[in-house]
């Protein structure tokens, strides 16, 4: 989860094969190995062993994002709110950046829009994809769904501000050529997208906490209103979330060459390379929200996936911005006429389909179909 959920949605404490009981509540054998297995693939030097080693190094570092995610939840699930919202937030903006970072010092393909074509992937992939999904599953289940329209209300209204802020108007500023920012436009890039977040954060964590609270609880399994971790569990979980994340950020540098030149050698955009990042880091989220929509949870749904694109944009701009300046790096953040024209689409379509507090299949398939058009057009522009 990102900062958006409200209440961290933790697993039942259920006795099932493979997972150790400590302190009565569960840490999943998988979620402990894993961790360790990116060090030992690390270790071993496993990328290096062709082809077949880079997979599996894929492999593992794909299974430590999700285990660092599992774990970044526990954590979260103990500390509550706010400060659990951050716990989520921080780690996957570490898991983000480091892709980005590894990959722009890398020598192949554009590093300067690396770090706009993952963020403007994220967005495509959440306001489309995953809210899509979301609406279509629930709608097909549950024939039509509700939300409370405040919260999601505030979500978009922040969201379009950071989007525009950060990936439009540097196509419309002067002061460098070309989609960039001078070094003090940057700055301020960087410590508006911070206000922004921290303000929602602030309104949706203790202000107006009731507009992100669903109306009724209609979850069956009570997964919501699970006991927290014990503090040997939490502490366990906070060593692992840290393992997890250093294999993470490692494994993407050791990587990131292979990847950006298959992509090139495959006659395909850069900007697939974003997708595949974006892809990769939203996925563990992408499936809580899909699970919580066909338990007919839709706002438990529309607060992982907005409350994902916000920390997306919030934390991962400033981070990368701020590395940018540091190392003297240029950092094209403006996106091109066709990307502007989707975003644009994407976000009065999101304010439709979401504005009344009522979903159906309807909503899902239109936002799906954009989401479509968004990736056949990045790989055939």
């Amino acid at each position: 989860m990102t900062a958006a959920s409200t209440t961290p949605v933790a697993e039942a404490p259920v006795d099932t094969p493979g997972t150790p009981m400590i302190g009565g509540a569960m840490l999943p054998y998988w979620s402990l190995a894993v961790p360790l297995l990116g060090l030992a693939a690390l270790a071993g030097g496993l990328a290096y062993y062709g082809w077949a080693g880079i997979a599996g190094a894929a492999l593992v570092m794909m299974g430590c994002v999700l285990a660092a995610v599992h774990h970044a939840e526990v954590v979260a699930h103990k500390v509550g709110e706010p400060f659990g919202t951050l716990v989520l937030a921080i780690a996957v903006t570490v898991i983000e950046v480091s892709l980005i970072v590894s990959m722009m010092l890398s020598d192949a393909g554009d590093a300067s829009v690396l770090a706009r074509d993952t963020v403007f992937a994220a967005i495509m992939i959440i306001l489309n994809g995953i809210v899509g999904i979301c609406l279509l599953m629930g709608g097909v289940r549950h024939h039509e769904q509700q939300f409370v329209l405040r919260g999601v209300s505030a979500a978009l209204c922040v969201l379009a501000a950071m989007a525009v802020l950060s990936l439009v108007l540097p196509n419309f500023t002067s002061s460098a050529p070309g989609p960039f920012f001078s070094p003090a436009q940057l700055a301020f890039t960087a410590v508006i997208s911070l206000v922004l977040y921290g303000t929602f954060v602030l309104v949706q964590t203790v202000r107006h906490r009731d507009y992100f609270l669903p109306a009724d609880d209609n979850d069956p399994h009570g997964e919501a209103h699970a006991e927290p971790p014990t503090a040997t569990q939490t502490w366990i979980a906070v060593a692992a979330l840290v393992v997890a994340l250093v294999g993470v950020v490692l494994l993407a540098k050791k990587l990131s060459p292979t990847l950006e030149a298959a992509v090139i050698g495959a006659g395909l955009p850069l900007a697939v390379v974003g997708v595949m990042i974006a892809a990769l880091v939203l996925a563990p989220e992408s499936l809580a929200a899909v699970k919580a929509a066909r338990r007919n949870r839709l706002q438990t749904s529309l607060n992982l996936a907005l409350g994902s694109a916000l920390a997306t944009i919030g934390l991962t701009i400033p981070t990368v911005a701020i590395v940018s300046l540091v190392m003297g790096w240029s950092l094209s953040l403006g996106i091109d006429a066709k990307a502007m024209t989707l975003l644009a689409l994407s976000l009065i379509v999101a304010t439709l389909s979401l504005g009344t507090g009522r979903t159906t299949v309807l909503q899902g398939i239109v936002h799906l179909v954009i989401f479509f058009a968004y990736l056949f057009t990045t790989v055939v522009p």
